[in-house]
């Protein structure tokens, strides 16, 4: 599988959110975490198979949460940009592309 890497504002992202979860329902937060790393996963085996979003950016949809996955595949390895609510102001991580 093709190695990957978060953005240090999206891994920020993901903790935050499991943290939201695991407070709403004891165990929640570790199935948010589960099932991010199924959809990293998922990426990893076939990162074309996602839609493009912007330019070569691509958009993986978390299953069974309102979450996705802004991604693009750099220099061989995918760089997890963002851990996107969907209910967000979307375009809020262009600004991490430089």
């Amino acid at each position: 599988m093709i190695p990957f890497y978060f953005h240090p504002d999206a891994l920020l992202e993901a903790d935050q959110a499991a943290d939201f979860y695991e407070e709403q329902k004891r165990g929640l937060g570790k199935r948010f975490i589960e099932t991010l790393t199924d959809a990293i996963n998922r990426i990893r085996r076939n990162p074309r198979l996602y839609p493009k979003v912007f330019d070569n950016i691509q958009k993986c949809r978390i299953l069974r949460f309102p979450y996705g996955i802004i991604y693009r595949d750099k220099e061989g390895s995918i760089e997890i940009i963002a851990v996107m609510h969907f209910k967000r102001k979307p375009g809020y991580w262009k600004n991490r592309l430089k």
